[in-house]
């Protein structure tokens, strides 16, 4: 029953980000900004959190998860309600912004609770029923979303989503267990990040940590641009994105077998081949089917690796300092959620959508060749 109520929690705050998220697109879109601008906003979701991802690690492992959790729900509840109370453009570069950081704080101490929760045995476990949640609350809240735009307008679709923070928020003021946290007196004596960065295991598995985080993330930037340049209505977009997750959701209800008859490279090595040939394909379809099937084989690929990634993160950190190897994780895929979106914006803006989707693709399918060396170690 305690996975079942963190999976809940998680679960919760993700589908509130999610949802927003995508809503701040088609906001922005709606209100006549540029891709360039919707970049932008997607950038901030990732600027603070890039910044503030190791400090916050830090924290976590310091004083526990609860009380940046607290913090953390209280901040996703203010950033959806900015848009529903004040519907303007630059409220989105606020509320973007809070959201981003206050997700990355939950993030850093879902994942602290889940690997310090039972033993070593069961951390693989713990891992894919987080990954779980995350599926199911991925594919809800872009459909939310959707139909909330579609049916109330884009402000009350903010506030709509505001409820499942509250809701967080409220399960976790209820509770007077302490959370599960790793042991603070095994904290591992030594410097600071350059540490971990010099430990190999925990090298590689930032990079390709990196590069799946990328794949995932910029879908979420990718193909609201997309959809809305077919002319698609936000319920038939958030229901294309829903298929994405209800795939992770699939393919991680056998990952228990997965991790029994493969080994972790093995996994990741699919993921990134998979991920990277979907992006080839994407601009070439143009219907709503087929771009279900593409985000449905997209999200096979990378819905297998995060239980595998998490995994290998936390066994490969030195002791205590679990919560500051997965915030080094989060600041650099932050980093790489930052720049990207700009960086896409700017080139649809100037080439179109494609060359976005074959950029992206390119990084993927060079992570898989090297990943692929691993397999022979």
């Amino acid at each position: 029953m305690a996975i079942v109520y963190f999976v809940a929690l998680n679960a919760l705050a993700h589908l509130a980000f999610v949802g927003s998220r995508m809503t701040t697109s088609l906001f922005a879109l709606s209100l006549g900004a540029s891709d360039f601008t919707v970049g932008t906003f997607m950038s901030l979701f990732a600027a603070l959190p890039m910044l503030l991802s190791i400090l916050a690690g830090r924290l976590i492992d310091r004083v526990g998860p609860r009380p940046p959790l607290l913090g953390a729900l209280a901040a996703l509840v203010a950033g959806t309600l900015l848009p529903f109370l004040f519907p303007a453009l630059g409220v989105l570069y606020l509320s973007s912004t809070l959201l981003g950081t206050a997700f990355m704080l939950v993030h850093i101490a879902m994942n602290s609770v889940f690997g310090a929760h039972g033993g070593p045995e069961s951390r693989a476990l713990n891992f894919s029923w987080l990954a779980l949640g995350f599926s199911i609350s991925g594919s809800l809240g872009p459909i939310v979303a959707g139909v909330a735009i579609d049916q109330l307008g884009y402000s009350r679709a903010f506030g709509l989503l505001a409820l499942f923070p509250i809701a967080a928020l409220a399960l976790l003021l209820l509770r007077r267990e302490p959370l599960p946290r790793p042991d603070r007196h095994a904290i591992h004596a030594g410097g600071g990040v350059l540490d971990l960065l010099r430990i190999p295991a925990l090298r590689n598995t930032f990079l390709v940590s990196g590069l799946l985080a990328m794949g995932w993330d910029l879908y979420s930037f990718l193909m609201p641009l997309y959809g809305a340049r077919l002319g698609f209505s936000a319920a038939t977009i958030g229901t294309i994105m829903a298929t994405f997750a209800i795939a992770t959701f699939v393919v991680r209800l056998v990952m228990p077998v997965l991790v029994r008859r493969l080994r972790s490279w093995q996994v990741i090595v699919t993921a990134l081949g998979v991920a990277g040939t979907s992006y080839v394909l994407f601009p070439f379809f143009g219907s709503v089917p087929l771009l279900m099937a593409l985000s449905f084989g997209l999200g096979l690929g990378l819905g297998c690796a995060q239980p595998v990634i998490m995994s290998l993160l936390y066994d490969s950190s030195p002791p205590g300092r679990q919560g500051e190897a997965v915030g080094v994780r989060t600041t650099m895929l932050n980093a790489s959620h930052t720049f990207i979106p700009l960086a896409s914006g700017s080139l649809s803006a100037a080439a179109g959508v494609s060359p976005a989707f074959w950029l992206l693709a390119a990084c993927l399918l060079g992570g898989a060749l090297f990943a692929s060396r691993k397999l022979s170690h």
